[in-house]
Formats: C-alpha cells, sequence, structure tokens
C-alpha cells in the first residue's frame, strides 16, 4: 500500500555543516511529489534521510503513522531507482527484477508470476534473457524501475533517474515513469534539478534552495503565481524589471521603464514601494499598432521553428528576452523598433529583496 510521508522539522548536518536547517514538509499518499533545486540544495540529502541511507540529526520522520527516524532501510519498504540505475551487469533482466523478490518469504512460482508482472508493465519481456551490457540507457532504466517496483514497496524514491539519458529518451522515459506511477499509484519522491522534467511529471513540486523549502505547489502554481523571485527564475524563463508599486485612487499598479501600468492582482494590503517585476517572455507581445505600453528596440533574433526568440532593448538599457508566434515570411531586424504590450494578468510583483509576493491570494 501506498502511505502519506509527514517530516516535521527535519535538520541534517554534516559537522559543523547545516545542509538542512529545518525543514518540515507533507506528502501525500499515492501522489508524484518532486524535490526540485539547484546542485547542492539538499534535495538528495532529503531523499536518502526518508530512505534511511542517512543519519537523521533533528526532527521526526512518518511513514503514515509510523516514526521511521530510527528504521532499518531495509524494514522501510522502500524502492530506489538511482541516477546510474545500480542493476547487478553479471544477472540476467529477468534475475534483476526477481533479484529483491528472494528475500520476501515467497514461493518460486511467486518470485516468477511477479517478475514476469513487472516485466510486462515496463514492457521489457522480450528482453527478460539479455545482459545489461546488451541494453540501452533508457532499457537499463526500466530494468530498474521494475525491480524497484516489484517488491511492492509502500514508497518509490527515484534520484536523477534520468539523467544519464539523452534528451529524446529522457522524454520518453518521463512520460513511462509517470504512466507506470499513475497505473500502480504509489507514492513516488522523485529528486532533479531539471525543472522542465518536474513540470511535465509531477502531481506537486518543492522548490528548495539552501536546505530550505521555497515553495510547495502544483507545476501550474508554482509558474504563474511563484512565492519569491528564487521561485520564478527558477521555475522557467523569466524578464526581471525593476520598477515601484504605486497606490493611486483606491486602486494598484507598477510603474516599469517609466510607465505606469494598473494591476488588479495586486495584494490590496501592498503599500507603495520599490518592487522587482518578473514577466515571462511569452507574456509580451509585439503590438503592430503601436498601442504596446512599453517601447523596445530589437538587438538580436533567434528562429525556432514554431516560435523566434528576440532579444529585446529597453529605453533603461536593459535587454529582455521575448517569445513570438513565428511567421513564414518576416522575422523583425535587428534595431526595428517595436512596441510592447504585456499580459497584465500574469506579472508577478515581489518586495525589494525578491523574498516575498506582492499578489493577491488567489489572483
Amino acid at each position: 500500500m501506498s502511505v502519506n510521508i509527514t517530516i516535521r522539522n527535519a535538520v541534517k548536518r554534516y559537522g559543523d555543516n547545516v545542509v538542512i536547517p529545518n525543514l518540515s514538509l507533507e506528502i501525500r499518499q499515492g501522489e508524484f511529489f518532486t524535490l526540485l533545486g539547484p546542485s547542492g540544495c539538499g534535495k538528495t540529502t532529503l531523499l536518502r534521510m526518508i530512505a534511511g541511507f542517512n543519519t537523521i540529526e533533528g526532527g521526526d520522520f512518518f511513514f503514515n503513522d509510523k516514526r521511521i527516524n530510527d528504521m532499518d532501510p531495509a524494514k522501510r519498504n522502500i524502492g530506489m531507482v538511482f541516477q546510474n540505475y545500480a542493476i547487478f551487469p553479471h544477472l540476467t533482466v529477468r534475475k534483476n527484477v526477481a533479484f529483491g523478490l528472494k528475500y520476501r518469504s515467497l514461493s518460486p512460482e511467486q518470485i516468477r508470476t511477479r517478475t514476469e508482472e513487472f516485466l510486462r508493465l515496463v514492457k521489457i519481456e522480450e528482453l527478460a534473457d539479455r545482459l545489461p551490457e546488451q541494453l540501452s540507457g533508457g532499457q537499463q532504466q526500466r530494468v530498474a524501475l521494475a525491480r524497484a517496483l516489484a517488491i511492492h514497496p509502500d514508497v518509490l524514491l527515484m534520484d536523477e533517474p534520468l539523467s544519464n539519458l539523452d534528451a529524446k529518451l529522457r522524454v520518453e522515459m518521463r512520460r513511462v515513469i509517470k504512466e507506470i506511477q499513475r497505473e500502480i499509484g504509489i507514492t513516488t519522491v522523485y529528486v532533479t534539478h531539471d525543472q522542465e522534467e518536474a513540470m511535465a511529471i509531477s502531481d506537486r513540486i518543492a522548490v528548495m534552495n539552501k536546505g530550505e523549502i521555497q515553495q510547495v505547489g502544483t507545476p501550474r502554481e508554482l509558474y504563474h503565481r511563484p512565492a519569491n523571485l528564487f521561485v520564478a527564475s527558477f521555475i522557467g524563463r523569466t524578464n526581471v524589471l525593476k520598477g515601484e508599486l504605486y497606490v493611486k485612487d483606491g486602486g494598484r499598479g507598477i510603474v516599469v521603464e517609466n510607465r505606469p501600468i494598473c494591476l488588479t492582482t495586486l495584494d490590496e494590503k501592498a503599500a507603495p514601494q520599490a518592487v522587482n517585476i518578473s514577466i515571462r517572455p511569452e507574456d509580451f507581445t509585439i503590438a503592430p499598432d503601436g498601442s504596446g505600453q512599453i517601447k523596445g528596440r530589437i538587438k538580436d533574433s533567434v528562429f525556432l521553428g514554431l516560435y523566434t526568440h528576440y532579444e529585446v532593448l529597453l529605453p533603461s538599457g536593459k535587454s529582455i528576452e521575448i517569445i513570438q508566434q513565428s511567421f513564414t515570411d518576416t522575422i523583425l531586424e535587428p534595431n526595428s523598433e517595436v512596441s510592447l504590450a504585456i499580459n497584465t494578468y500574469k506579472i508577478n510583483v515581489f518586495d525589494a529583496e525578491g523574498t516575498r509576493s506582492l499578489m493577491a491570494r488567489g489572483a
């Protein structure tokens, strides 16, 4: 069965180096939950604490109501998939998948049946008698996944499982992993530094930095309403502009590039102050009639098929990136003057330090 995972006030240190200072988290039964962040942020450390591979210097870890801090890793009933696959090179695919079942008090017939079940689930039954050296990277990762799931774990832990695969294979394998997770309904904790990968497969994501959780939410929530400037910059691309928040006649807005823009999405308690303004490249539109909120000049362009990416120089000297749908006959030339309209509903505004969103709750 799957479990809820509860972490309360977790602390991890190596000597005087505190890697995780005080972290609390709730992971729901059956969900695909991703720990996302840059290298060294503590995400793999936290995963290994859940697995029992790292000591816990403070706080409490629970599977449902059972505290697991001092539980032997072998008794936690977890399946683990590693970055380097960690499958046995001298065993066939079938024997690799069956390996963990030998220690589960199962009969030979039960082991055979369950092994065949998971070979079919990950679609490698025709490779059952091959050795790992005869498999591609994606096939080896399927073996590792089948082996982890065959023991019927309560929790599946995955540490950067796709990082050794090429780009096309990563896309294929993340679809496979998500489909299998949905079919089985197992609580899954997945570690990656790849934000696109996290967005594609996760029910919810915890964005981490320096051992602390910056925000937990669905991919849509993190992308459209990041809690701070770090999350806005780490999830996808964004342009960060300096500006001022104003309050006038009961309304609120921002001044950016010396142009006032009214926003209905700001927190009604937000007072006038210096702010950081985050605008995604796709939320700019070149207004052919010159009706946009701010002016700019094309500095460079990159044609990428469906979309063209433009670098635009603003009057302040700040360069921004905008993304426009490509047209068959026209790409704007360098030094072209443009007027930029902004999807104001999708603008995000943060305080001067970038640590706090000034958007209204639910906006």
